[in-house]
């Protein structure tokens, strides 16, 4: 990559042919992407003629010539390539968002739109107006997590590091030092660890090598200095090393790849500081790697490598035998190879590599220092395998993958900014008074209001990735309990906050307040008289003073209350519908068909409260004016009702079922969490059940939820039941 860059740049920095710069891009293009490109390319020199970068004052057109190979390199499709040339156009152009779509394709315009936003929030939020070491690498890892959720498409990111790069090539050409210093440390800080993080090796090794030169210049120079040869010549070293190995391979009949690269003089620093080694000490210089299919082979190919190349004592460690914390596993020694240079090994299975690159193995994190969420880390494991796999896309297979490119393997968490260009990470769905305690307690207590992009938003308000949001505060004052009824709150500690300084009130003062709630709630259903020590015990509360308590403190929502106090209701008196009539007669035997014993021409309904479905061992009870209601044997509204008449009790059993759908109840409790009804519903869904019913209650961060869904036959349910176990968070799921 690194050739066809400069080349590129240098070549055509004054270029007034595209043709010539199409030619350099080596792509396999269509006619009418050729044509796309060529506009592409005029439009830009048009545009930029004249013009510079800021801090840089690098030539934009030269610019993004050279971003443009580089995003061609990584093959990302015309559509990129096309928008790395204008990605600057915002800058030149009132009427850009109306133009390109125009001029070029949506796609083009989405991946502009997304690069205009993540270069004006990386201005916003600059990392090295932080005071202190920890502070900017907080910051860093939290933009990295905001540039990757904030873009619908995962190029957007690629082009960001592509301009980066090129950004980095032309640095030394920059007279002022301190503007290179801080353009080489948020390089290091924010892009070098991104492109890390998604695989993208060269990117991040030029990067690297590239920031390190400027914000250690010293160090840089006598790294290089000691280094014996070219990078060129320490590659065509590895090359003719691999073509041995290669060789040997096929004689000893192991099938097997074999790869290599010289390390370059960034993670040679890194590595003699971490572990406070002297340059002669370091055998890793060059590297090279070999993997086969089989776990003797790994074996078998380092007693072949021992007897080939003498071996350094020292240098061999099995991490096979003996894995790492984090579970990898390969062999690594360091022999004296050809010419008397050393040359580190590393020999694992394919099963083995694929863990080390995209398992919990995967040694971003331990590059970058850090450990992470999993859940974070498997879809960046997601990512790395996408960008790998485009590698080996043909033609054909384009929209696929141009497809496969959008993302929203993030959305589940937005990044917004404060004014000091501070980066806060929240649950989806979040408002200013999630942000408000996100920035401090005492802040959240305070809060009353909130601009967003300067502009006054009511508090309910969902924040977006990327808004910047200020908090407007009282002196003094505190939360108001609405907040929690309202839903206007996201994130757990928000709503811990909230209740934890509801609690600290006058206890009297708050079971007031929740019995207000509560007789205000119970008057909205005038024809529901229920009990109201039953009532607080349906609740979860022994006595009713501790329901309102629970109320006033927010922990018992306004729709769990209503649906408690609705459950009290008086079962309906309403004729029968075609839908209620499973049966009318002994001999129809009709699809959802129950036959009574002995007994012709009645009807026969399912009651609700056990909701019954084959081939739940069922019984009859007469009813006065509604024909026979069916229950399954075992429930406990029979048995209340059968106690007083049992006379009344009579034998059913299901006759055929061919198309009958049945409604059962089921519950699961789990630990609450944004997310968790969202992934149960995909459970249900990938089942194909029809859910025709929800009914859901929070408190203490534990979740229960009971979905009424429609099935044909009881015996589908035990599969459904294990994948929602399944669910992170899950506890129980079972019928009711």
């Amino acid at each position: 990559m690194v050739s066809v860059v400069r080349s590129v740049a240098d070549t055509l920095a004054d270029a007034a042919d595209p043709a010539t710069w199409l030619a350099h891009l080596g792509a396999s293009l269509s006619s009418e992407e050729r044509a796309m490109l060529t506009r592409a390319f005029d439009a830009a020199r048009e545009l930029y003629a004249g013009k510079t970068l800021p801090h840089t004052g690098e030539d934009v057109f030269s610019h993004a010539v050279a971003a443009a190979a580089i995003v061609a390199d990584l093959n990302l499709l015309p559509d990129a390539i096309a928008a790395t040339l204008l990605f600057a156009v915002p800058e030149y152009r009132n009427d850009w968002q109306e133009w390109l779509p125009k001029s070029f394709n949506r796609a083009v315009l989405t991946l502009v739109e997304g690069g205009n936003r993540v270069q004006r929030l990386t201005e916003l939020a600059r990392i090295d107006k932080l005071a202190t070491p920890d502070d900017r690498a907080k910051q860093a890892e939290t933009m990295r997590k905001m540039l990757l959720a904030m873009v619908a498409d995962i190029r957007v990111v690629l082009i960001e590091l592509a301009w980066r790069t090129q950004t980095m090539h032309y640095l030394a050409e920059v007279p002022d030092e301190r503007v290179r210093r801080q353009i080489a440390q948020e390089t290091l800080d924010l892009f070098a660890p991104l492109a890390n993080r998604l695989g993208v090796w060269q990117i991040k090794w030029e990067l690297e090598d590239l920031g390190f030169r400027h914000t250690e210049p010293d160090n840089y120079k006598k790294i290089a200095k000691l280094l014996d040869e070219r990078r060129l010549e320490r590659i065509d070293y590895i090359e003719r090393v691999l073509d041995t190995l290669r060789g040997e391979l096929k004689k000893a009949g192991i099938k097997g790849e074999v790869a290599g690269r010289p390390k370059h003089i960034y993670s040679i620093w890194k590595k003699m500081k971490k572990k406070k080694l002297d340059f002669s000490e370091l055998y890793d210089i060059r590297a090279v790697r070999i993997l086969v299919e089989r776990l003797q082979d790994c074996y078998t190919v380092l007693g072949l490598i021992h007897s080939m190349w003498q071996p350094i004592p020292g240098e061999f460690d099995d991490y096979i035998s003996n894995p790492k914390a984090n579970d990898y596993r390969s062999l690594h020694t360091a022999v004296i190879g050809p010419e008397d240079r050393g040359v580190e090994v590393q020999i694992r299975t394919f099963e083995m590599h694929e863990h080390a690159e995209f398992g919990v193995a995967a040694h971003w994190r331990y590059k970058e220092g850090g450990r992470g969420d999993a859940q974070y880390e498997e879809k960046i494991s997601w990512l790395r395998q996408l960008l790998d796999w485009r590698e080996e896309m043909s033609g054909s297979d384009k929209g696929d993958l141009a497809d496969a490119f959008k993302t929203e393997l993030f959305s589940d968490t937005i990044y917004v900014l404060t004014p000091q260009g501070r980066v806060l990470a929240l649950p989806h769905g979040a408002t200013p008074i999630d942000f408000a305690y996100a920035l401090h307690t005492d802040v959240g207590h305070r809060c009353r209001g909130a601009k967003v992009e300067g502009h006054i938003v009511p508090l309910s308000t969902p924040l977006q990735n990327g808004q910047r949001v200020e908090v407007l505060t009282a002196k003094d004052g505190g939360p108001s309990v609405n907040w929690l009824h309202e839903g206007w709150v996201k994130s757990p500690r928000a709503i811990a906050k909230i209740r934890q300084f509801i609690r600290q009130q006058n206890a009297d003062a708050v079971r007031e307040t929740g019995r207000q709630i509560f007789e205000r709630e119970l008057a909205r259903h005038p024809q529901v008289q229920p009990n109201l020590s039953a009532l607080a015990e349906k609740l979860g509360y022994d006595r009713l003073d501790e329901l309102y308590g629970a109320i006033g403190h927010g922990e018992v929502s306004l729709r769990a209350l209503a649906n408690g106090i609705e459950s009290f209701a008086p079962p309906p008196v309403v004729e029968l519908t075609a839908d209620d009539i499973v049966r009318r007669s002994k001999g129809s035997h009709d699809a959802g068909g129950v036959l009574i014993e002995g007994v012709g021409n009645l009807m026969t309904i399912l009651a609700k409260c056990c909701k019954p479905a084959p081939p739940d061992s069922v019984v009859g009870f007469v009813t006065r004016g509604r024909g026979i209601s069916i229950h399954r044997s075992n429930c406990i509204t029979l048995k209340r009702l059968s106690a007083d008449a049992p006379e009344r009790l009579i034998a059913a059993d299901w006759g055929e079922q061919k198309s009958s759908v049945f409604p059962i109840d089921l519950e699961v409790h789990a630990a609450d969490r944004p997310g968790l009804l969202r992934d149960i519903s995909d459970v249900f869904s990938r089942e194909k059940l029809n859910v025709i019913g929800v009914n859901t209650l929070s408190r203490n961060q534990k979740a229960k939820l009971r979905f009424t869904v429609e099935v044909r036959h009881v015996r589908d349910i035990s599969r459904v039941l294990a994948h929602v176990m399944e669910v992170r968070g899950v506890q129980e799921a079972r019928r009711v």
